[in-house]
């Protein structure tokens, strides 16, 4: 794997996102090492370029990365993908990344923003705003030296919105595409932006050769937005990304996932499970899922003595005030409903796990009987794709309609409305009664649907749209 800022060899095929698909860290002797990164959208779309001798630039966000970038050399491992990485000030980092990227984008594509308390158009913001243009041009500078030419570029994500418009002024000659992994807002949604600010982001967008989506929800809303801002619309597609189905059955099939699925059951076995596996962060909706766990305790208490909820949650922006309250605040509720039933159920109901733990995700996703996806809204949602894969109790699937995957899976599934609490807890218990037959071809339809488009395949797809549009504007 080559590292680096200060490489000069230039690829066919570069990819941009925000994030490196290896975990880059210093060990104790000072040698910085690259190595596999924990499971997420990253890694995976690493594993499906190898061997395209493609290039993944990325921007350095941690010592260790800020450290290769400056030119220190690395021992390689963890991907055959080439490496390359932006460093910038601090501060562009914190208003491009925290405040514009989490804080604002973020939120206003997942729907989260209550126009009472927030967003405030403040100078802060607008300086954040700055930031966020420079990161962006950093992107494109880098994406311009390296790429070789005629070469594919595709950028991912809403970090990096702002890309394509520099792209145009340095290398016209770049079949580019940009592909967006989270939902994308309405056009009533966009309007609370300050104006230029919602023409550049849209203009960006259109500045590629092609953009694409994971539904055809948020494309068409992309559409909407965009033509009534731009005077000409690029190449917009749909391709959803799926699980790759024989990466996942080789890892699920390791001593460290039969280990923590054998703790696992020691710990709740007898019980049939209830399983859900997160980021810690507000649009996953996990203090809601909580409630309608509650719920369903209540309004058959029966299950008291049967059913366990199994809440495997990992940090995520750890740096963000909201992030920090809400994770206190899945604690309060967890802590709350534990307390209510444990005097009859013997024990805890709920048993929450914090920490990035692959191996013990892939075990409780493997002997759910219920996994419950329920998202205020998502732009695809791999681990409903990734635990109906990798399930091998013919568990049912309960999940948000707002989430991608439900495009996909939602006729296998069962249909959970995010907002409703009580509507939530019927459709657990609806699971849980399922009909032995009906549950194992709802299970085995959900693994077909969940494969059908794994990253390899994705990432063929999202480059012949690039090379589409390219022919179509020559």
């Amino acid at each position: 794997m080559a590292l680096g800022g200060h490489e000069s060899a230039t690829s066919d095929l570069v990819v941009a996102a925000n994030r490196a698909p290896a975990t880059i860290r210093r060990l104790e002797d000072g040698t910085i090492v690259a190595g596999h990164a924990a499971g997420g959208l990253a890694p995976s779309l690493a594993r499906a370029l190898e061997g395209r001798g493609a290039l993944w630039i990325a921007a350095a966000l941690s010592d260790a990365e800020r450290t290769v970038a400056s030119g220190s050399s690395v021992v390689a491992g963890g991907s055959a993908v080439g490496l390359d990485f932006v460093d910038l000030d601090e501060e562009v980092v914190t208003g491009a990344y925290n405040v514009v990227s989490n804080t604002t984008l973020w939120y206003l594509h997942h729907g989260m923003f209550d126009h009472v308390r927030r967003p405030i158009f403040d100078r802060h913001w607008h300086r954040a705003w700055r930031a966020y243009v420079e990161y962006n041009t950093a992107f494109a500078e880098r994406i311009a030296l390296r790429a070789s030419p005629g070469a594919t570029v595709v950028v991912n994500d809403y970090h990096l919105s702002l890309v394509g418009a520099d792209l145009v002024r340095l290398r016209p000659d770049l079949h580019t595409v940009h592909f967006t992994h989270t939902p994308f807002a309405t056009a009533e949604e966009l309007s609370v932006l300050p104006a230029h600010v919602g023409r550049e982001l849209i203009g960006g967008l259109c500045s590629f050769g092609a953009v694409g989506f994971h539904t055809a929800t948020w494309r068409d809303r992309f559409v909407d937005a965009a033509s009534s801002v731009a005077s000409s619309l690029p190449e917009t597609f749909v391709a959803p990304l799926g699980s790759d189905a024989v990466q996942l059955a080789a890892e699920v099939a390791t001593p460290e996932v039969a280990r923590a699925r054998e703790e696992l059951l020691a710990r709740v076995g007898g019980h049939r499970l209830i399983v859900r596996s997160d980021r810690i962060e507000p649009s996953k909706n996990v203090v809601r899922g909580v409630l309608a766990f509650a719920e369903l305790l209540e309004s058959a208490p029966e299950l008291v003595d049967e059913v366990r909820f199994v809440m495997r949650l990992y940090p995520s922006r750890t740096g963000l005030a909201d992030y920090l309250a809400y994770g206190a605040e899945i604690d309060r509720v967890t802590e709350r409903v534990n307390a209510r039933f444990a005097p009859a159920a013997g024990g805890n109901v709920i048993e929450l796990s914090r920490g990035d733990d692959f191996a013990a995700s892939l075990a409780a996703l493997s002997v759910y009987d219920v996994l419950l996806v329920n998202p205020i809204r998502d732009g695809m949602n791999l681990v409903a794709k990734e635990g109906s894969i990798v399930n091998a109790t013919s568990g049912a699937l309960a999940l948000s309609d707002q989430a991608g995957a439900f495009a996909e899976l939602g006729d296998h599934a069962l249909r959970v409305e995010p907002f409703d609490v009580s509507g939530t807890a019927e459709v657990m218990a609806a699971a849980l009664a399922l009909d032995p037959a009906d549950r194992a071809r709802r299970a085995s339809s959900l693994a077909r649907a969940a494969a059908a488009l794994p990253p390899a395949k994705w990432l063929d797809a999202v480059i012949a749209h690039a090379r589409i549009a390219a022919r179509r504007t020559n």
